[in-house]
């Protein structure tokens, strides 16, 4: 009797630890599975925020560098019209230095 029960499950091929799927796999160890979401979530948001902090550093290097620029321009601009004020003061009629100073005090 002992053979005829050994034959008939070898015979039907089913194989009693049938390996558990993913969702059925998850449900059992769904302490395990919840931490290895919550710990992925973790790592995700960690390397955002990395980025971002690098993105701002890249920004703020980009601030610098504009605003040094800027006064650049904003000296070469005021050396250019003290320059052509000057240029403009040689004249004799003195039309040419009025209507700079005219120009120049309607831009500040």
């Amino acid at each position: 009797m002992a053979s005829s029960s050994y034959s008939s499950s070898s015979a039907t091929g089913k194989n009693p630890r049938k390996p558990l799927g993913l969702f059925a796999n998850a449900m059992k160890r769904k302490d395990s599975f919840i931490q290895l979401l919550a710990m992925t979530g973790i790592l995700l948001l960690s390397i955002r925020s990395l980025g971002q902090k690098y993105r701002i550093h890249d920004l703020l290097e980009d601030t610098a560098a504009l605003k040094e620029e800027q006064e650049k321009l904003t000296q070469r601009m005021n050396t250019i019209k003290r320059d052509l004020l000057h240029e403009a003061s040689l004249e004799p009629s003195g039309r040419f230095a009025s209507r700079l100073r005219l120009l120049f005090s309607q831009e500040n």
